[in-house]
């Protein structure tokens, strides 16, 4: 969860997540069309082009319900040295 944090601190929300996911699957087809006119090797390779594109989407789409769950459950920083009350360990009543 250290990265979704820094996401989150860094700026990042789920809504950019989803935005790149998004944008993901439409540079895909681009890239699947720009193959299929710019080179010769035919539809082989620009399906490999689309697919490696394509395979970023789920990784945006996972990140982004990564920072959804802790947009909704972090939203007050509790005193503990800036740690968030979503990482505390549920049966932690110290504080």
């Amino acid at each position: 969860m250290a990265i979704v944090r820094r996401l989150h601190e860094a700026g990042i929300t789920s809504e950019h997540a989803y935005a790149a996911a998004f944008g993901s699957i439409g540079l895909s087809l681009l890239s699947w069309i720009a193959s299929m006119k710019a080179e010769q090797a035919g539809v082989e390779r620009a399906d490999r082009w689309g697919i490696f594109v394509g395979e970023w989407a789920p990784t945006f789409f996972g990140l982004g319900l990564a920072l959804a769950g802790y947009e909704r459950e972090a939203p007050a920083v509790t005193s503990k040295g800036g740690r968030s009350a979503w990482l505390d360990h549920p049966g932690d009543k110290t504080g």
